[in-house]
């Protein structure tokens, strides 16, 4: 077998994996069953508690002792809480915190 069949079965492979991720919560919860009560307590604690995971990880190697290694971090990240605080928009909050972020890294750092 040449590395094409093997490349076609692994698409395969993630394809049934994917749809099956997919379909799991329909197979459990569809058709008027109700959620469980600890379901739903995940599906609302759940995404804050990952941006705040983010959060932490993208911020846990500021350089405190060089302005140009934390200055652009700190204003891209003020960037996204304003923007985000204005519009209520998450991807569009993220769009100008990585703009903002990009634009001080290449003129502004050292």
């Amino acid at each position: 077998m040449n590395k094409y069949v093997y490349m076609a079965i692994l698409c395969g492979i993630s394809i049934v994996i994917t749809f099956g991720i997919r379909y799991i919560p329909f197979a459990l919860f569809g058709r008027g069953k109700d959620v469980p009560p600890k379901v739903e307590y995940l599906g609302e604690i759940l995404p804050p508690a990952m941006m705040a995971i983010l959060v932490i990880y993208c911020l846990k190697s500021l350089d405190l002792g060089n302005l140009g290694g934390f200055i652009p971090e700190v204003i891209g990240s003020l960037a996204v809480v304003s923007v985000h605080l204005l519009k209520r928009n998450t991807l569009f909050s993220i769009f100008v915190g990585t703009i903002v972020y990009m634009l001080l890294i290449r003129y502004f750092a050292n």
